[in-house]
C-alpha cells in the first residue's frame, strides 16, 4: 500500500537535511526568485541541484515553489528559470498563477505541477479545472473542512495535499492585502510582514491593545482520519523555523503516520506527540476549519503571550567511541546534574544525567553558559551526527509521569 506523504519545509540546505533525516518523505523549497518566502535564505540553482542529489539518494523528493502572483515585470526570466530548475532535478513545481500550469505540463511533462494553497482552491470544479490544465496535485485551501475535503477527493482524480501543522493566515491564504497596505510589502509576491500578528492600539483607549492573530494549526490527533479520506500528502508549515522545531515536529508526525499503518496508533501516543509538539512551539493551537467554522476559539484577540522555552540544549556533532563522549554545539544553558535526553533521526530517545561537561580543549566546566560553544559530555551510547539534545521532558497525568 502506498503510504501518505509527509511533506516538510526547508528554508536552506541545512534545514533540508534535517527535514529529510527526521522523517519527511519530501521537502518544499524556495528559489531566490518567484518564491513567497523572500525573507528565507532560499536556494540558488547550484544549491537546488545539491538538494535534489541529497534527497534522491535517500529516495525522497524536492518540490520548488514558484508561487508568487506574477506581475508583468516578474515574467522576465521565468521560463529560463523553470528550465534550469528542471535540469537541477526538481520533482515538482508548486505554482499559483494559472499560466504556469499548462506551460510546465507541455514543456516538462516528467515534472509534476502542484497548485499552491495560494490559489485558495475550495471546490471540486476548481480542482477539475486545474486537472484539465495539467496539474497532478492541488494543495487545498486551509479553509476547508474534513467533509469538504472528502467530497473533493471522492469526485476528482487529482492528488490532494493539506496542511496539518504550523502557522495559519488570518485571511484566505493568498488573498491578504494588509501587508501591502500597512508596510508596502506584497504578501503575494514574497514580502509578507505578518500584519495579522501586530498589536494595534484603540484610538480612544491607548492603553489597550487589539490583536487578531490566528492560533497555529495542530492535527496530531486526526492523522488517521486524513489518511482514511484519501489525502495524499500532509504538509508542515514553516520554511523559516529552527532546526530543532523541524526535527521535533517531523519526528512526532512520522511516528503518528507509521503507527496508523502499523496498527499501533493509540490515544496515549497521540497525547504524547501532542505534548511534545506543544513544547516546541510558542503559540496555542487549534484544528481550525477541519471540524467547525472558525470562530473566536481559533484566534487570539487580546492578552496573548508567546513565550519560548529553553528545552533545546544542543546539536550532536560527533561521537568519540574510545572516550565514550559526545560532542555537541550548545544552544541553551544546562549544568552538571541536569536530566537531559537526546533524540535521533531514527526515532530513538536516550535519557541520561549530565555527569560532566568539558569544553573543546577538555577543560572541566560546571555548566554550559555560552550558546554555540562546542562541548564534550560523557555518554555510553553511540549517537549519530545531527541528533538533538533537549531537557528531559515530562508529561504529567493524574500525578504520574508519562514521558
Amino acid at each position: 500500500m502506498e503510504r501518505i506523504e509527509l511533506l516538510a519545509p526547508a528554508g536552506d540546505f541545512e534545514r533540508l537535511k534535517i527535514a529529510l533525516m527526521y522523517g519527511a518523505d519530501a521537502v518544499y523549497i524556495g528559489g531566490q526568485d518567484y518564491s513567497l518566502r523572500a525573507n528565507a535564505t532560499n536556494f540558488s540553482l547550484d544549491e537546488i541541484k545539491e538538494a535534489c542529489l541529497f534527497a534522491h539518494n535517500l529516495k525522497k523528493r524536492v518540490y520548488l515553489t514558484v508561487n508568487i502572483v506574477f506581475h508583468e515585470e516578474d515574467l522576465d526570466g521565468v521560463f529560463l528559470y523553470l528550465e534550469q530548475a528542471v535540469a537541477a532535478g526538481i520533482d515538482a513545481f508548486i505554482v499559483s498563477d494559472p499560466f504556469l500550469i499548462r506551460y510546465i505540463h507541455d514543456h516538462f511533462p516528467k515534472v509534476e505541477v502542484h497548485v499552491s494553497t495560494q490559489a485558495s482552491t475550495t471546490n471540486e470544479e476548481a480542482v477539475r479545472f486545474y486537472q484539465d490544465e495539467g496539474a497532478r496535485r492541488v494543495v487545498l485551501a486551509r479553509e476547508l473542512s474534513c467533509d469538504e475535503i472528502r467530497t473533493i477527493i471522492e469526485k476528482t482524480q487529482v492528488d490532494t495535499e493539506v496542511f496539518i501543522h504550523g502557522a495559519m493566515c488570518t485571511f484566505y491564504s493568498g488573498r491578504c492585502v494588509l501587508s501591502n497596505y500597512f508596510t508596502n510589502r506584497d504578501s503575494n509576491r514574497g514580502g509578507c510582514s505578518q500584519v495579522c500578528r501586530f498589536a494595534f492600539q484603540f484610538e480612544d483607549q491607548k492603553d489597550h491593545l487589539f490583536t487578531m492573530a490566528t492560533k497555529d494549526l495542530n492535527m496530531s490527533h486526526h492523522i488517521k482520519e486524513l489518511i482514511a479520506i484519501g489525502v495524499k500528502s500532509l504538509k508542515i508549515e514553516g520554511r523559516m523555523r529552527s532546526h530543532y522545531y523541524l526535527a521535533t515536529v517531523l519526528s512526532c508526525y512520522r511516528k503518528l503516520i507509521d503507527a496508523v499503518y502499523d496498527g499501533t496508533l493509540s490515544e496515549e501516543l497521540e497525547k504524547k506527540m501532542d505534548f511534545l509538539l506543544g513544547r516546541v512551539a510558542n503559540r496555542q493551537t487549534s484544528t481550525h476549519y477541519y471540524f467547525h467554522e472558525a470562530d473566536e476559539t481559533d484566534q487570539y484577540y487580546t492578552g496573548r503571550q508567546e513565550i519560548s522555552n529553553q528545552d533545546f540544549l544542543g546539536v550532536v556533532l560527533d561521537y568519540d567511541q574510545e572516550r565514550k563522549e559526545v560532542l555537541l554545539t550548545q544552544r541553551n544553558y544546562f549544568k552538571v546534574g541536569d536530566e537531559v535526553e537526546i533524540f535521533t533521526p531514527s526515532g530513538q530517545t536516550i535519557s541520561f544525567i549530565v555527569s560532566k561537561i568539558y569544553d573543546e580543549e577538555h577543560n572541566l566546566l560546571d555548566c554550559a553558559r555560552h550558546p554555540e560553544q562546542k562541548l564534550w559530555l560523557p555518554l555510553d551510547e553511540i549517537v549519530p551526527k545531527d541528533a538533538m539534545m533537549r531537557k528531559k521532558i515530562r508529561m504529567m497525568e493524574n500525578g504520574e509521569e508519562k514521558i
